[in-house]
This record gives structure tokens, C-alpha cells and sequence, in this order.
């Protein structure tokens, strides 16, 4: 199942969201725009849906930078771990993000780059250190037997 990440970026600051009752990630910093790409949504539309959905936020189209097709297995044979996540950064964005789904968020809050939280999850934290080195490829395999 396709998802969609949009990293909003001050300076080195990414923002993040401390996650609570989702039963997925629960108590990890994550990513503080995420979500599934809905039937028949795009990827850019399912971002731009996304951010004002969980913060509040316009992010114009014209605004999402594409920084990397993260493709990921948890190693099971279960169809639902084998995903896609389309990975965005928005240095522009209309509004102050707030939490807007407090039952699922307990805290938002700016990190840098070089300083990111724990705990977070690990696929996402992949993804930002190699943001933070410079060094994020179009594409990123990730949990595959054999690879680093």
C-alpha cells in the first residue's frame, strides 16, 4: 500500500509528531505529514490532503520537493508490509502546524537534522539521516535480506 511523507523543513529543523493510540509506531517521533494514498488519490494530492488534515497546513503543489521512493519489507510474507513510501519536503506551507488529531499525537515538535529523537521508526530515520548527510538516492530499498 502506497503512503506519503512530507517533511516539513525550517533551516536543518525537520518537523515531527510524538505518536499515540494508532497501534502503529505508538510512543516513536515520526514524521508529522504521513499517511495512505487513498483509491484513485495521487501521491502529490494524497501530501497536499495529508497536511491539512494532521496539522492544519497548506502545502501547495508547487511547493513539494519529491526526495526519495523509500520501497520496504518488515522480511514477512504478508502483502501489507511489502510498501511504498513517497517522500516530500515542503520548505513553504500557509498556516502554523498544530495538532489536529490529538487522540493520535501527543506532541509536535521542530529537531534538526543531526539531533533527531529516539525513539522513531526505523524506516523514517533511515530516510532523515541520509537527508542529513546529503546523501538520499531517488530511490532506497529498505529490510531486504543482503542489503546495507
Amino acid at each position: 500500500m502506497p503512503a506519503t511523507y512530507v517533511l516539513l523543513r525550517r533551516e536543518n529543523e525537520v518537523l515531527l509528531q510524538l505518536r499515540q493510540n494508532t497501534g502503529y509506531w505508538d510512543g516513536h517521533w515520526a514524521a508529522a505529514i504521513a499517511g495512505h494514498v487513498e483509491a484513485g488519490e495521487s501521491v502529490t494530492s494524497a501530501a497536499i490532503r495529508e497536511a491539512a488534515e494532521e496539522v492544519g497546513v497548506e502545502v501547495p503543489a508547487s511547493a513539494l520537493t519529491p526526495l526519495t521512493v523509500l520501497h520496504r519489507t518488515d522480511g514477512s510474507e504478508d502483502q501489507v508490509e511489502q510498501r511504498v513510501d513517497f517522500f516530500f519536503e515542503s520548505r513553504f506551507w500557509v498556516g502554523e502546524p498544530r495538532i489536529l488529531e490529538e487522540a493520535k499525537c501527543a506532541e509536535l515538535r521542530w529537531f534538526p537534522l543531526d539531533a533527531l529523537p529516539e525513539p522513531m521508526p526505523p524506516h523514517e530515520r533511515f530516510v532523515l539521516e541520509r537527508l542529513a548527510d546529503e546523501d538520499l538516492p531517488a530511490f532506497l530499498p529498505f529490510g531486504f535480506p543482503g542489503l546495507a
